[in-house]
Order: C-alpha cells, then sequence, then structure tokens
C-alpha cells in the first residue's frame, strides 16, 4: 500500500520554499529562508471518528522585517472526506490554543477523484449572527492542468505535474515531461532520487503505455534526453536490485520453511545463521537439507 501522506509529507518538507513558490508567491518572496523551522509532529484525539490523529507539517517561520514569527500549517488529503473543513478548523483552534501564533493553513488535496471543487470553509452562524468563518488555503490537484506548468522550473512541479489531471492517454507524456523538467533543474543525487521516485509511484506504465513513453522521450533535446535517461537507466536498476533482493528472501524464507519441517523446532540462533547465508550458500543448503535426518545434520552443515 502506497502512503500517500508520507510520501507528500516528505517531498513538501524537502522543497518546502519551493512549494509555497509554486503555489503562494506573495507569501512566499516574504518570508526569511533562514527563519524555516519544522516543528515536531502533533497528535490529537478526533473524538468525532475515535480516531488519533496526526497533523502533517508544522512549520514556524518570520516574515522579513517581522519580529513575531506564525505557524505554517500543510496538511495533504489523499482522500475526498465529508466534514473535512471542519477537522481542519480543530487542528487550527488546537495548534492556536497551543502556540497562541498566527496559523496559515493550507491542504494539498490529492486524489484523483471525484473532481467537484472541495470546500475550504467552516462557519457556524445564526439568522442574524455569524459566529466563525474559518478558510483555509486549498490545492486541489486535480483541478489544475498539468500543461500550465510545463515551463515552471521548479522541482515541486516536476514532482506534482504526476498529480494533476491527466487524460489518461496523456500518462506516458506526462511522465516524459516530469522527468524533462527534472532534468533541467540538475539538482543533486538525493533530491533528484526523491522527485522520480514520486513520479514513478503516481505514474507507474503498463506496457502499452511505456512504449509511448520511450517515443516521447525520443522527442526530448539530446543534452536533455541524455539526463533523463540516466534517470530511467537509475530506476531499472533499482527494480533490478529490488528484485534481487525479493528473490534471495523468498528462497530464504522456503529453505526456512523447509528446514522447520525436517528438523523442527529451529532453534533461534540456527535460524539466525541461515539468515546470514549468501545466495551460493543457501542454494547449497537447498541441496543438502534433503539428506538432513536431525538437528545436529543442520548444526555440522552450518559449521562445516
Amino acid at each position: 500500500m502506497i502512503d500517500h501522506d508520507q510520501l507528500f509529507k516528505e517531498l513538501i518538507s524537502t522543497f518546502f520554499l519551493d512549494f509555497l513558490q509554486l503555489f503562494l508567491p506573495n507569501l512566499a518572496s516574504t518570508i526569511e529562508p533562514d527563519s524555516i523551522c519544522f516543528l515536531q509532529q502533533e497528535y490529537f484525539a478526533d473524538l468525532t471518528v475515535g480516531e488519533e490523529k496526526i497533523i502533517d507539517l508544522l512549520v514556524e517561520v518570520k516574515q522579513a522585517g517581522q519580529e513575531a514569527a506564525f505557524l505554517i500549517h500543510i496538511e495533504a488529503q489523499s482522500r475526498s472526506e465529508s466534514n473535512f473543513s471542519r477537522r481542519m478548523f480543530f487542528y487550527f483552534a488546537r495548534l492556536h490554543q497551543k502556540y497562541l501564533q498566527r496559523i496559515y493553513p493550507i491542504v494539498v488535496f490529492s486524489f484523483d477523484q471525484p473532481y467537484r471543487e472541495e470546500s475550504s470553509t467552516y462557519t457556524v452562524e445564526f439568522p442574524r449572527r455569524k459566529v466563525l468563518e474559518f478558510s483555509f488555503e486549498p490545492i486541489q490537484l486535480n483541478q489544475l492542468n498539468w500543461r500550465d506548468f510545463l515551463n515552471q522550473p521548479n522541482p515541486i512541479t516536476a514532482a506534482l505535474m504526476s498529480k494533476m489531471r491527466i487524460a489518461p492517454e496523456d500518462r506516458p507524456k506526462v511522465k516524459a515531461e516530469c522527468l524533462r523538467l527534472l532534468a533541467t533543474l540538475r539538482l543533486d543525487p538525493a533530491h533528484t532520487k526523491l522527485i522520480s521516485g514520486f513520479v514513478d509511484t503516481y505514474l507507474n506504465l503498463n506496457t502499452v503505455e511505456e512504449q509511448v513513453f520511450r517515443s516521447e522521450l525520443d522527442r526530448i533535446e539530446p543534452v536533455e534526453r541524455e539526463e533523463v535517461m540516466e534517470i530511467v537507466t537509475s530506476w531499472m536498476q533499482q527494480g533490478i536490485e529490488q528484485g534481487i533482493e525479493q528473490g534471495i528472501e523468498r528462497e530464504r524464507s522456503l529453505i526456512l520453511r523447509l528446514l522447520d519441517r525436517r528438523v523442527s523446532p529451529l532453534p533461534e540462533v540456527v535460524q539466525a545463521q541461515v539468515n546470514a547465508l549468501s545466495i551460493e550458500q543457501l542454494e547449497s543448503l537447498g541441496e543438502a537439507l534433503l539428506d538432513f535426518s536431525s538437528l545436529a545434520d543442520l548444526e555440522q552443515w552450518l559449521a562445516e
């Protein structure tokens, strides 16, 4: 299962100022970069649903020329949820009570459907009295056209285009454009891997789409195409390594089950020895265990 909230949290916290510059440029232009401070996670008991909720991101910042800091609260919401605006108000009220600071709430709606515009206000009112009107900054990705962001030289753009509203036939092209933009940014390997992994998670192509994707890569300028192919090659190598690791773990698990049936029970110290074997040693053990009749035979084999 994909942990959507964690993926978005890691992306936005890594490129926090870039995120603000893309979606809230007026606010971003006033923030002192050296003042940015990520606060520890906040846990709240949500009595309405009987669950414990965790604030996604809480950041303390200062604006140029001002002494007083304020908080930016960002929530990544991966599914449409009734009464979500009310829950955001509850977060706001509790954070305001605890910190007694101004709070700028932002929500990134990242679900693919529904396409309707999500509510961003919560009000409490009577016929002649409005008691409360709370609102937050909504960023609903499926309301955004990815084509409008093609020329935005921003790492957040390179990642989030993969979650904007995309026609099914455009998926390979969008993936190619995400990587083209990423290649032009020339980020360090760790940041490049973070964004490319994000894109590959949300634009995981089938066989037919993969062929179209390759055709789209051929249309990219040669210099940029070379950078993109390095990223794609890195994906392929990572996939091969993961496949090898998974294969080893499957073989190790099978051998442990066979040993457990043949010389049961296996002491923990013996299991630890088997877990430490290399792939070549596991293959040898897989052949040898057919002749084992007792735990002593296994222990002797391991000793040798």
